[in-house]
């Protein structure tokens, strides 16, 4: 071989030793920067701060088990990357319109997060046949002014369940003069907590033995609030065109019966498909109406609509 091939080689092999070498370290160095929850090559535990709050109430994070209960749903809520992605881009959607409401029935904005815990943010159904955002059951519902039968079920109206989710929130917040105890109440039930209070002599929801799930609540709460507080802290990074954006609407009274809903649809420009997505309440194809209530159903406005030329394709 040429000597100086080989010795171009070697300069070579040299050159590349030496990158090598700076990029080992600076991956080194960026695998956990300290005193902060940056992460890029390795699992690495979360910083538990110091102090937190919900709805102003203090959270005794000097005691241990209450301490710990978080640092496990931080964990579980950072490192499930795709469910926490989707909910931080769900939330730019319905986040405007919950936070008014909240707002409006004096209810503390932390509650913001409790149908993340519930639903995801999504109109679910749960094996026991709570429904919606908030999942109400039927007889809460309706107690909270929410119509609930075969052709029209509110609990899918967002806006109205929050409405009725308030009232239901304002209520326990009267009985229990604590919104921890509120939350816990809304998973248990409010009787159900009442008793534990009772008979294990307790005044505060972080003094009380309830089941794993009641215990969990808060806590996913409190790791939800942590996260979309900062969310590039935990390694959340998204830009504003990969948020989903809120959809504007406008509306359109119905007072009397509707024999088709998909004829409705197509006589307003949109697909069956787009009037279900905004309008989940009606449960049929069809609404008989025979009160004569007035209904007001949401069309999306262009350009998320559809013209009458995409529906015949």
């Amino acid at each position: 071989m040429n000597r100086n091939v080989s010795y171009f080689l070697l300069l070579l092999l040299v050159v590349a030793l030496i990158l090598g070498s700076v990029v080992y370290q600076q991956q080194q160095r960026d695998v956990s920067t300290p005193g902060t929850n940056k992460q890029y090559y390795k699992i690495v535990p979360l910083i538990i701060p110091d102090t937190l709050s919900f709805a102003g109430e203090p959270v005794p994070l000097d005691i241990f088990y209450v301490r710990e209960a978080l640092d496990r749903e931080l964990s579980v809520n950072t490192y499930w990357h795709s469910s926490t992605l989707q909910l931080i881009k769900y939330a730019h959607r319905w986040f405007p319109m919950i936070d008014t409401i909240l707002i409006n029935h004096g209810i503390p904005l932390d509650f913001r997060y409790m149908p993340l815990v519930e639903s995801g943010l999504q109109n679910l159904v749960s094996p026991a046949h709570a429904v919606g955002f908030w999942q109400l059951l039927k007889s809460t519902a309706r107690e909270n002014g929410l119509e609930v039968d075969k052709e029209v079920d509110e609990r899918y109206d967002v806006e109205k369940s929050t409405r009725a989710a308030c009232r239901y929130l304002k209520k326990s917040y009267e009985r229990f003069g604590s919104w921890t105890l509120v939350v816990a109440s809304y998973n248990a039930g409010k009787k159900r907590i009442a008793r534990f209070m009772k008979q294990q002599k307790a005044e505060s929801f972080y003094d009380l033995l309830v089941d794993d799930e009641t215990s969990r609540y808060i806590y996913r709460m409190l790791a939800l609030k942590m996260i979309f507080e900062n969310p590039e802290h935990y390694g959340f990074y998204i830009e504003p065109s990969q948020e989903y954006p809120v959809i504007p609407t406008h509306t359109v009274a119905v007072n009397g019966a509707v024999k088709d809903w998909t004829d409705f649809a197509h006589a307003h420009g949109i697909s069956y498909k787009l009037l279900k997505y905004f309008n989940p309440w009606l449960r049929k194809g069809y609404l008989r109406n025979p009160r004569h209530k007035t209904y007001k159903i949401k069309i999306p406005d262009a350009p998320y609509n559809m013209t009458d030329e995409k529906l015949k394709e």
